[in-house]
């Protein structure tokens, strides 16, 4: 099939060059501003076919310009010429190339074609009967794609800005720049074929207004890559994109700046997936993360006064196959619920446990049941406060049939007020499916050890399940950081009655210790649980004499990790754990409060409490005088060396973690010496990921989406979600609410996230929104649930709640029944 001639009109030039003079050239690059055009005309009644064009597809390159054409007309034209003369059969289409603009009022001959190319150099090229040809073109169904230089066409319309998306800023740089273009999307066709990171040479645009949540963004410019000038639009820079427009499609890259990009395979791969969709050869979604396409809901309403009948204090979720959730509240009352602190009396800390289900069919809810824990004594100081009680809950994997609930607790009737030390457990229960209650008295505990309450905090709590029917469990650290001035919590002196509570080498650092580790264990139907192959110990080890390891360990080295989740199509943890306190780093004990995310893909040890980040050392301190430093911590072979130690001294090498972020931003990087250990220099520090920072943070891991067509409702998010981790933090500022994408060749290696889109216009921060996020899960049907912990701590108020957030975009476009070609669906 052979292309069309090009029609090279000049009729028109003479007249737009001389409209470029004055106050219109400055407009070019501005984006324009008051309108001088002619008064736009109402809109004509259009003989155009709907769609446009047909099963002989056609494309339309329209490439005037109120200046001299500019010099990549050339190169873009031959590039969608090869385009559609190359590839499979059924993608191919004919190209007819013009900068005659009369085209867009003769509705026979425009009605042919599939899709318009816009290669215009800017300014106005349409006059307002033209302009209103192109739009009632969009409005019969028609497709545009707009490269580069279209963005400053037509600078007086407000309608051919909504077209494009986004106008370019005053200052966008005018040189050639190499720089990494990110791609979130993997699943559009203008995008699925390229690189996780693309690095190549463009013009990049600055926008005047970002375009972010009001388009589909498909590829976005890491501004850290080159020098985007004074109107940088920040981490979050879109640089291609597409939408659904006034009843048509519409597709732009501000990519193509340049003639040696129409040469480059991978950027004829990137118009050759845009022209598909825009000329209907196939459909894609353009509507995913536009924030518009979102509702979110709170599906609870606020406890009774005085009761906890619908909601306790916020602590963890889990959404059952038929789509109920069944959610948990720690064991903080209501804020008039009296708290007992006195470790004499044989009240102290005691509080309930409660275990509440959704139903979405009924919208009602249920309190399925209630655990005594040691847990709610309010709040204070880490030697008063305490974060015990129901922790986490997980199903079955046959719930529907067994009813089988997993409680991770601490129970009150463990608790020995003389040594201040009580018993984590975590137990099976059944549920009674028909009336939504727990039996109580079924319980079968399948694992419990001591930890120590003397002090607060990090309880750790989360529980997932792998698809070897192998159930995780994290756990704290329960250690106090106030000892160690918020740094590494290796303080050996602070102890009650010869027990530490300010040392995590005795737990997380400590091979026999079950606290701050994420174990993995095998429950067996009767009620015990087995070990599966490939955890960090057997427990058999006889390495230092042998008993000195823990079989059921998985990962150690985490601080508080109290949400994990597993990716059910790869298998991989997930895991978020919360840092110490220290608000900047220090050139004597090491790096600030780092929260960390970890994906996981084999048992090791991650570094708590002597590395963080990409393998950061603290600095050792020891007796007689913990005040003053020792040498710093070997994270390529650690030794825990503790008198409160009774495991193993050389340790497991350190696993780098793949997100970490204080207070300065997200994962700082410090250059290093000689022997490795950074510099710990604030104005030294490098962030290598900028779009997220700290300062009050706790992290909060959450799922990795899979779409699953069988099972997706109404509400199902898209997708294009398909395989992005979210993250989130406690917090809403400027703390992490985002979707991750890693790439498979550094997952689980310390390898970085390729790019991060934010949630927090779909998963609303602020008043009003989910303020204090607590844990989030995917129902079965696609939809996400949220936990908004409240207001308070160490208690439920008004605004603790259960949240849906579902998906309204509708399906991808075109409709299947207006492909053009019908066996390319």
């Amino acid at each position: 099939m052979q292309s069309a001639p090009h029609h090279r009109s000049r009729s028109r030039r003479a007249a737009a060059a001389a409209l470029a003079a004055g106050a219109l050239a400055a407009s070019l690059l501005s984006g324009g501003g008051a309108a001088t055009a002619s008064p736009f005309p109402e809109p004509r009644a259009s003989a155009l076919p709907s769609p446009p064009g047909g099963r002989h597809v056609k494309v339309l390159v329209f490439h005037a310009s109120a200046t001299e054409e500019s010099p990549t007309v050339d190169a873009g034209i031959e590039a969608v010429e090869s385009i559609g003369l190359t590839g499979p059969q059924d993608q191919r289409f004919k190209t007819v190339a013009t900068d005659d603009a009369s085209v867009f009022t003769d509705d026979k001959r425009l009605g042919t074609f599939n899709a318009v190319v816009f290669l215009t150099g800017g300014g106005d090229v349409l006059d307002p009967e033209q302009e209103a040809g192109l739009e009632a073109y969009l409005k019969a169904g028609g497709g545009f794609l707009g490269i580069h230089d279209a963005a400053r066409t037509e600078p007086y319309s407000d309608w051919f800005t909504g077209l494009i998306g986004a106008r370019p800023a005053k200052t966008s740089p005018t040189t050639v720049q190499r720089a990494t273009v990110e791609i979130p999307d993997r699943g559009h066709p203008a995008t699925k074929s390229l690189p996780l990171e693309w690095k190549r040479p463009d013009k990049w645009f600055n926008w005047a207004s970002n375009p972010t949540g009001t388009v589909h963004t498909v590829a976005k410019v890491r501004e850290s890559s080159y020098r985007p000038g004074a109107g940088a639009n920040g981490v979050d820079h879109p640089v291609s994109w597409c939408r659904d427009y006034s009843g048509g499609r519409s597709f732009y890259t501000g990519m193509g700046g340049t003639v040696e990009s129409f040469a480059e395979t991978d950027f004829r791969d990137h118009l050759r997936g845009a022209l598909q969709w825009t000329t209907r050869l196939s459909r894609a979604d353009c509507k995913a993360t536009i924030d518009a396409n979102y509702s979110a809901v709170r599906v609870t309403r606020p406890n009774h006064p005085g009761q906890q009948d619908q909601i306790g204090e916020p602590h963890g979720l889990v959404v059952a196959p038929d789509g109920r959730v069944l959610y948990i509240g720690r064991g903080g009352g209501t804020n008039e619920a009296p708290v007992v602190t006195d470790w004499n009396d044989p009240d102290i800390g005691k509080g309930l446990g409660q275990i509440h289900v959704y139903d979405p069919a009924t919208k009602k809810v249920t309190l399925a049941g209630a655990l005594t824990v040691f847990g709610n004594k309010g709040g204070g100081d880490e030697l008063v406060k305490v974060e015990e009680g129901l922790l986490g809950i997980e199903l079955d994997p046959a719930f529907e049939s067994n009813g089988w609930v997993y409680l991770h607790y601490t129970p009150h009737s463990g608790l020995d007020r003389d040594k201040q030390v009580a018993e984590r457990r975590v137990s099976r229960f059944t549920l009674d499916r028909a009336t939504n209650k727990l039996d109580l008295t079924s319980e079968k505990v399948l694992l419990k050890w001591p930890v120590q309450v003397h002090s607060c905090c990090h309880a750790g709590g989360g529980m997932a399940w792998d698809s070897k029917g192998n159930l995780y469990i994290a756990t704290g650290d329960n250690n106090s950081s106030g000892f160690s001035d918020g740094y590494s919590g290796n303080n050996p002196q602070p102890s009650y009655k010869g027990l530490s509570f300010a040392d995590a080498r005795r737990t997380a650092g400590n091979t026999h210790n079950l606290n701050g580790k994420i174990l993995r264990i095998h429950p067996e139907p009767d009620g015990t649980y087995t070990l599966p192959e490939g955890n960090l110990f057997t427990g058999k080890e006889q390495d230092e004499g042998g008993g000195k390891t823990r079989g059921e360990i998985y990962v150690m080295g985490v601080r508080n990790p109290a949400r994990i989740s597993v990716d059910k199509k790869t298998d991989i943890l997930y895991a978020g754990w919360v840092g110490p306190d220290a608000g900047a780093p220090s050139t004597t004990w090491g790096p600030a409060k780092y929260d960390t995310f970890a994906a996981i893909t084999k048992a090791g040890n991650h570094g708590w409490p002597f590395c963080m980040g990409n393998k950061q050392p603290y600095r050792d301190r020891n007796l007689p005088d913990p005040t003053k430093p020792l040498g710093w911590y070997d994270c390529d072979a650690p030794k825990n060396e503790s008198p409160n130690n009774d495991g193993l001294v050389n340790l497991p090498p350190v696993t780098g973690n793949t997100i970490w972020y204080s207070p300065q931003g997200g994962a700082p990087d410090f250059p290093r010496n000689a022997a490795g250990v950074p510099s710990y220099k604030n104005e030294e520090a490098t962030y290598l990921l900028p779009w997220l920072k700290g300062g009050g943070q706790a992290t909060m891991d959450g799922p990795v989406y899979r779409y699953d067509a069988a099972k997706a409702g109404a509400g199902a998010w898209p997708e294009y979600w398909d395989g992005k981790w979210f993250v989130g933090d406690f917090y809403d500022a400027d703390n992490p609410r985002h979707a991750v994408l890693t790439d498979p060749k550094t997952v689980g290696k310390g390898g970085l996230p390729v790019t991060a889109e934010s949630l927090k216009k779909i998963i609303p921060v602020g008043q009003g929104g989910i303020r204090n996020l607590m844990d989030w899960k995917f129902a079965p049907d696609g939809s996400l649930y949220v936990l908004d912990y409240g207001r308070g701590f160490f208690t439920s108020d008004s605004q603790s709640a259960l949240w849906r957030v579902t998906y309204t975009g509708g399906a991808a476009t075109p409709a299947a029944k207006d492909l053009a070609r019908k066996a390319a669906q």
